[in-house]
């Protein structure tokens, strides 16, 4: 197929992001119910360099993370409804029970590994391509 290329897939797999200056895929667990976003990556004692889990909300709403039995650290990316970063919390601290909080209007919060959001430089205002986004309100649609 002309014009096709492997990354241009949308897949609930990958979450893609894109920001001025660059670009990244992750591969993706997904949480999308109350039991799964719950235990999130607890006891867990490696992540792999491009992957993460994504925490799907039904609507948006406020949001409060912490890192209770979580033993890497952790960088912590909130997005709105759209798809459009409005926070990040960089090297959450394994083991610490402090409330980080995400905003009012998140409805997909993507953690990787601590670190990766200053070696690529992801920033406020990144665009996430990933087909739980509604297309009608995407920002980056799939």
């Amino acid at each position: 197929m002309p014009g096709f290329a492997l990354a241009d897939i949308c897949s609930e797999s990958y979450i893609d992001l894109r920001w001025s200056g660059g670009s990244a895929r992750f591969s993706v667990e997904l949480a999308d119910n109350e039991a799964e976003r719950a235990q999130g990556l607890m006891f867990r004692e490696t992540l792999g360099r491009f992957t993460g889990m994504i925490f799907v909300y039904p609507n948006e709403q406020s949001v409060n993370f912490w890192m209770r039995n979580t033993l890497i650290p952790l960088d912590i990316l909130f997005f709105n409804s759209k798809g459009l970063l409005k926070k990040i919390h960089q090297n959450a601290r394994p083991l610490d029970l402090s409330s980080l909080f995400g905003g009012d209007a998140i409805q997909y919060v993507l953690e990787i590994n601590g670190g990766m959001v200053a070696k690529l430089g992801i920033k406020e205002g990144t665009e996430m391509r990933y087909p739980m986004v509604d297309n009608k309100h995407a920002v980056w649609k799939c």
